[in-house]
């Protein structure tokens, strides 16, 4: 905190963040202690647990493997990044007692950012991963309180997403706490490679496990329940496992990651845009430290509202929707109390009234709520969408996929409108004292968003959580009838329903922070090429603060044209890969079924498929990160940094528009076909499992798979990291547009634009076979 000029209340305030983000990782351990202690049932139980264990760690430990070359690469190119331009104003004036020369500075400023890449991409994956973990570690336990009562099923599923929701808050707020105490004014620079590290990792989770569980998940519904018959999670199908463990190394390990890495996106643009006013304002340091001081009220808050997610403990049946919600808004109100009591308090002597900063928080609170209800609406098994979609399957899946379609269509206009409003609430607050203001109040809206990430990962884990138990109890509960199993099968296919939803509204919620996220590294891209273009001398009349990015520039469009197409180029790649793996899923798990799977003639091969969807994962991995990384530096070093400017505006608004629809459509056709599943079975109805409708229901679902676990929740992180390579290379583009093309920049570009024609050729590429051989058992003839 040195060179900073902090009082004594400014240095206290930090303190108690830093101290504020141990205890969240303290209050995680507290939470994991309690979940591990449960009952984990019976031999069976723990049999089933084990495979789903063993598939989950093998998948994690395969992917980093993947991981680690390209983050050695990434972490060697951000070190020599900031050797190009001169260092910013803020890190000359932060070391300026040293008597640092500039290469002295750029050279501190480049190990910096490389260290808080590092940084960022290992707390990501100990998100990521400890969630995963305990995820797994509460699924069998879960099953397990099913046979007492729903209250406690509920709380140890609900305590167990806590875990890692804490843990991302806990972590996300630590790191960016250390970087700024110890990088002072200069800490924009590090955190740049913080948020990196962590989007990046994000990426690769959301990716990869996407993959996995969808390619499982597709192969495993068609020939079980459309060709077999069978139930879901039938022990004889041999995907099963496969898919349960594509639940945890998708939503579990993908969610946490993705939460993780937009609070710390979110912190970095309001910290850039802070620093702007903070020099705008006579060094007004309220605009750098409020934002720190809002996480520290988030972790709060996500403790508290835990507190309130409750059922009867002695109950079979209850409200898990409701229970969730109350803590939601529990934690709501409590932040905001406190950060209104903070903002006004603290916020007192700052330029235009100390009321804006709360109120824009308070917007992306209230953003925050309204995206849920609206998902809930949409995606909800009591909603009109989804109701209408049950009833389309009376006319087959033609009928039923159109319904989804344009559920999903109508509800990403809507989530549009909402996020357009909450920048316009931005505008109405800080409108009349410029456009940096209005960009720095949308940063703070991302930042009030997610003051309830505690909250919002631990509603994403209790979907996977509720799954897996459900999926656990009917494999190890085959043929039981007693009234104590139905019961408890009652309350975890009710759990189930309830985790579908949460899940659903926990991905919109992710994409409206991540576009939130990407406007305001939007704002941070504007003013740090000013500052560049200033460094180097540009004429001020020619900053493009000044002059703004123009869409009469025909680079500009042709910019805005390529961002707009690329969220469908990776969209695409990613469904391709999920049908390419489950094609391979189907005709392995017809080939078992052939062998005699079916009548146990012969054990089902769970590792089989679980090898195919890893490989199938693993061979994506990279190819589409690199879309994300490559394709806009392409872009800004041959049309320069205006059109770069209208290439992120591309892909924001269509990555939007795209992810919700996927994320939607998809849940919707999930929940219509658990509505049918509830059906009392009756053939002459046609309702119920294995009847026509079912089917139907069935070919929906898994349509919507790749949608709303794959491609929709991976636009996510993917439009993010495209915002964070913008703003990160921006200066060298600054420099080399003045310069003019050089011999050295061509070759890069064209050795680029070689990489991108790898990735998209490896994407393109049929997968391998992975399909082996069953031994059948030979039946012993008797001697005559």
């Amino acid at each position: 905190m040195f060179n900073m000029g902090l009082d004594f209340t400014e240095q206290l305030a930090l303190w108690v963040v830093f101290a504020i983000s141990l205890a969240g990782l303290v209050y995680t351990f507290i939470l994991r202690a309690q979940v591990l202690r449960e009952d984990k049932g019976t031999d069976k139980m723990q049999e089933v647990w084990n495979a789903i264990k063993d598939g989950a760690d093998a998948y994690l430990v395969k992917q980093q493997k993947s991981i680690w070359p390209i983050l050695v690469i990434l972490t060697v190119a951000l070190f020599a990044s900031v050797s190009v331009v001169p260092p910013s104003q803020e890190a000359i004036e932060q070391f300026s007692k040293y008597n640092w020369t500039e290469d002295r500075i750029n050279l501190v400023i480049g190990f910096a950012r490389a260290i808080a890449f590092v940084m960022g991409a290992v707390s990501s994956m100990l998100v990521g991963q400890i969630g995963m973990r305990i995820a797994v570690q509460a699924n069998v336990r879960v099953a397990s309180a099913s046979k007492r009562s729903f209250g406690e099923a509920l709380d140890i599923a609900y305590r167990a997403g806590s875990v890692t929701g804490m843990l991302t808050n806990g972590l996300g707020l630590l790191g960016g706490t250390v970087i700024f105490m110890l990088m002072g004014i200069a800490a924009p620079d590090a955190l740049l490679g913080f948020g990196f590290g962590g989007t990046l990792i994000a990426l690769f989770m959301r990716v990869g496990g996407g993959i996995f569980t969808k390619a499982a998940d597709v192969g495993a519904d068609l020939v079980g329940k459309v060709e077999a018959g069978i139930p879901e999670d039938d022990p004889r199908n041999p995907a099963v496992i496969a898919d349960l463990v594509g639940d945890n190394v998708g939503d579990c390990a993908g969610m946490a990651a993705d939460i993780f890495e937009s609070s710390e996106v979110t912190i970095v643009s309001s910290l850039i845009l802070g620093i702007a006013l903070y020099h705008v304002t006579g060094n007004q340091l309220e605009w750098i430290i409020f934002p720190l001081i809002v996480r520290g009220i988030g972790v709060l808050s996500s403790m508290f509202g835990a507190n309130f997610v409750k059922s009867g403990k002695d109950s079979k049946s209850g409200n898990a929707m409701k229970a969730i919600f109350t803590g939601l808004i529990a934690s709501a109100i409590f932040s905001s109390v406190l950060f209104f009591t903070a903002g006004y308090y603290y916020l007192q002597d700052i330029v235009g009234g100390w009321w804006r900063i709360p109120v824009v928080v308070f917007v992306g609170v209230a953003l925050a709520i309204v995206i849920d209800r609206m998902t809930d609406y949409f995606t909800g098994s009591d909603g009109a969408p989804v109701q209408e979609i049950k009833k389309s399957a009376d006319t087959g899946p033609a009928t039923l996929i159109l319904s989804g379609i344009s559920s999903g269509f109508e509800s990403s206009v809507w989530s549009v409108i909402v996020i357009a409003i909450t920048i316009v609430a931005s505008i109405l607050v800080f409108g009349d004292q410029g456009p940096a203001y209005v960009l720095y109040g949308v940063s703070l809206t991302g930042i009030g968003m997610l003051t309830l990430t505690g909250n919002i990962v631990a509603m994403d884990s209790f979907g996977p959580i509720s799954d897996n138990a459900n999926g656990i109890g009917e494999m190890a509960w085959s043929g039981k009838t007693d009234k104590a199993t139905k019961d408890a099968q009652q309350i975890m296919a009710d759990l189930d329903a309830v985790g579908n939803t949460t899940k659903a509204i926990t991905k919109g919620v992710a994409i409206g922070s991540a576009v939130i996220a990407a406007v305001s590294l939007f704002g941070s891209y504007m003013v740090d090429v000013s500052k560049v273009q200033e460094s180097l001398n540009v004429p001020v009349a020619e900053w493009i603060s000044n002059v703004g990015i123009r869409a009469d520039d025909p680079t500009v469009f042709v910019g805005m044209l390529i961002g707009g197409a690329l969220p469908w180029l990776f969209s695409s790649f990613a469904i391709q890969a999920v049908t390419r793996a489950a094609s391979l899923i189907v005709l392995e798990v017809r080939r078992q079924f052939k062998l005699g799977v079916l009548s146990g003639k012969v054990k089902p091969d769970y590792k089989q498929a679980v090898n195919i969807s890893t490989a199938a994962a693993q061979k994506e991995l990279v190819t589409l990160a690199l879309l994300g990384v490559v394709t806009p530096i392409v872009v800004g070093l041959l049309l320069g940094v205006n059109a770069l400017g209208g290439f992120l505006a591309g892909i924001i608004v269509s990555g939007q528009l795209l992810a919700v629809f996927l994320n939607n459509a998809g849940g919707a056709w999930d929940n219509a076909k658990k509505l049918i599943e509830d059906e009392v079975k009756d053939p002459k109805k046609n309702t119920g499992k294995g009847s026509e409708r079912h089917k139907a229901s069935v070919v929906g679902d898994t349509v919507g798979d790749p949608f709303k676990d794959t491609a929709g929740p991976a636009l996510n992180p993917m439009i993010k990291v495209v915002n964070l390579v913008s703003v990160i290379i921006a200066p060298i583009i600054v420099k080399y547009t003045i310069d003019g093309l050089t011999t050295g920049v061509v070759i890069v570009v064209i050795a680029l634009m070689g990489v991108l024609a790898w990735a998209i050729m490896r994407s393109k590429a049929p997968a391998p076979s992975m399909v082996a051989e069953i031994v059948v058992p030979k039946s012993k003839s008797k001697k005559k």
